[in-house]
């Protein structure tokens, strides 16, 4: 086994790292050539993982800016739906089990971060709350999308790319899959993130390392895998 990483999976990092730096650029206008058909959603774009508490990531808060801009491009194109999945935990959520208290409903973790909310359009995005990394479950996103049957491609960026970035995009492409629904899933890897926690941090401190940079780029290769489209951004 050691062997088998040391060189094989070596040459596959080598591979995705590659490839990754090839992803292309996309027009908006070929992005969205229908944008009353176009959702973006936006998952965990709070304050408790880019700014506060002991989830804050400052690669999570670097993305706000391009969220921003897409955001604004997006609205200016013409598309008009925009959601954000947001984590509003209970207070005493089993996911605390795995991962710190975190973003309690009502608290200024759970809150939208202010680029958000000094956008003119803010007031006409639809939040949508959720209690665990899977903004497909027990939520109001199903819902949401049995009411707009008419939109079929769907933009997700946000946090973190192998946790609730990677949930929303599969759960958006495989729902597709079930019910033979034709959707264009795309993820703008300028838009999407995840933490980093080194090994030296784990073995001081306990728990499990995260290397940020390998776990981002294995699993947009994996959304990729699964036919979501991964692009450099959409500009």
């Amino acid at each position: 086994m050691s062997d088998l990483l040391s060189t094989r999976s070596q040459a596959f990092v080598d591979f995705i790292e590659k490839w990754l730096s090839e992803r292309p650029v996309l027009p908006m206008a070929h992005a969205a050539p229908h944008p009353e058909r176009v959702a973006i959603l936006s998952v965990d774009m709070i304050e408790g993982f880019c700014h506060i508490g002991p989830l804050a990531s400052p690669r999570i808060a670097a993305i706000v800016q391009p969220i921003v801009e897409l955001f604004s491009k997006g609205w200016q194109h013409g598309i008009r739906h925009i959601l954000l999945s947001q984590d509003a935990h209970e207070p005493d959520a089993v996911e605390f089990g795995s991962w710190p208290p975190h973003c309690v409903r009502g608290t200024p973790e759970a809150e939208t971060v202010a680029a958000f909310k000094a956008l003119p359009f803010f007031d006409q995005m639809v939040i949508l709350e959720k209690n665990s990394i899977h903004s497909g479950l027990n939520t109001d996103l199903n819902r949401w999308l049995e009411d707009h049957p008419l939109v079929d491609t769907f933009i997700v960026v946000g946090d973190c790319t192998d946790l609730c970035t990677y949930q929303l995009a599969m759960h958006l492409r495989l729902d597709a899959n079930a019910r033979q629904r034709h959707r264009r899933i795309i993820v703008p890897a300028n838009a999407v993130e995840t933490y980093h926690r080194s090994l030296e941090t784990a073995q001081e401190q306990g728990g499990l390392p995260h290397d940020g940079d390998l776990l981002h780029a294995i699993f947009l290769y994996h959304m990729a895998l699964n036919g979501i489209e991964v692009v450099a951004r959409i500009d």
